[in-house]
C-alpha cells in the first residue's frame, strides 16, 4: 500500500491517494467497528494546498459492509459511497474544553496537523457513514418504552408538547357532547 501518513511540510502541491486495504487490514477494521464483514473498502482522493497555509482533503469513501439487524440480528449488507472533505486550517480557534461543548457549524474544519493520517481519516469516515440502526428487509421499527420502577413509560406521542392539551380538549369535547344529550 502507498504511503498513508502524509507530512504536510513535505508536500508542495496536490498529492493524490488511493487506499485499498488488504484483507488483514479490513479484518482488523471489521473488529474495531463491530461489523460482521467488510468486503470492499476504497478511499481515494487528493490532498491540496488551500490558500497560502491551509490544506484541503477531497476524497470518496466506498465500502460494502455487513452489520447485524438491530431487531433480528440477521446480516444486513449496505453499500456506502460517501464524499469525504476535510479542511486543515493553520489558524483555528483553540478546541473547546469542558463537559458540554457546542459543535461547530462546519464539521469539515480541523486544526492543521503535522501529518494527515489517511488511514485514520478513512476509518473515521467509515464509522460515521455506517447505518446507525440497520434493519433487515421487511422488519418494522421496534418501539421501546422504558421507565424508572413505579412510573409509567412515556411514548413518542406523550413527548409531543401539545399532546396533553389535545387529550384534554378531546375529553372536554366528549364531555360536552354527553352533557348536551342528557340535558334534553
Amino acid at each position: 500500500m502507498a504511503e498513508t501518513r502524509l507530512r504536510l511540510a513535505d508536500l508542495a502541491r496536490t498529492t493524490d491517494f488511493d487506499l485499498r486495504p488488504d484483507s488483514n487490514a479490513r479484518a482488523a477494521l471489521t473488529e474495531t467497528l463491530g461489523l460482521l464483514a467488510l468486503k470492499k473498502l476504497r478511499f481515494a482522493g487528493s490532498l491540496s494546498p488551500d490558500g497560502d497555509r491551509d490544506w484541503r482533503l477531497n476524497g470518496t469513501l466506498g465500502a460494502t459492509v455487513t452489520q447485524p439487524c438491530v431487531v433480528t440480528f440477521e446480516p444486513v449488507t449496505t453499500r456506502i459511497d460517501e464524499p469525504v472533505i476535510r479542511r486543515y486550517l493553520a489558524a483555528t480557534a483553540p478546541l473547546p474544553e469542558g463537559e458540554e461543548i457546542e459543535m461547530p457549524d462546519d464539521d469539515t474544519v480541523e486544526p492543521m496537523p503535522d501529518a494527515v493520517d489517511l488511514l485514520q481519516v478513512m476509518e473515521e469516515a467509515l464509522a460515521l457513514a455506517l447505518p446507525a440502526w440497520p434493519r433487515a428487509e421487511g422488519v418494522d421499527p421496534v418501539e421501546l418504552r422504558v421507565a424508572a420502577p413505579g412510573t409509567e413509560p412515556m411514548s413518542n406521542e406523550d413527548a409531543k408538547p401539545f399532546s396533553s392539551l389535545k387529550s384534554l380538549k378531546d375529553r372536554l369535547s366528549d364531555g360536552g357532547s354527553d352533557s348536551g344529550s342528557n340535558g334534553g
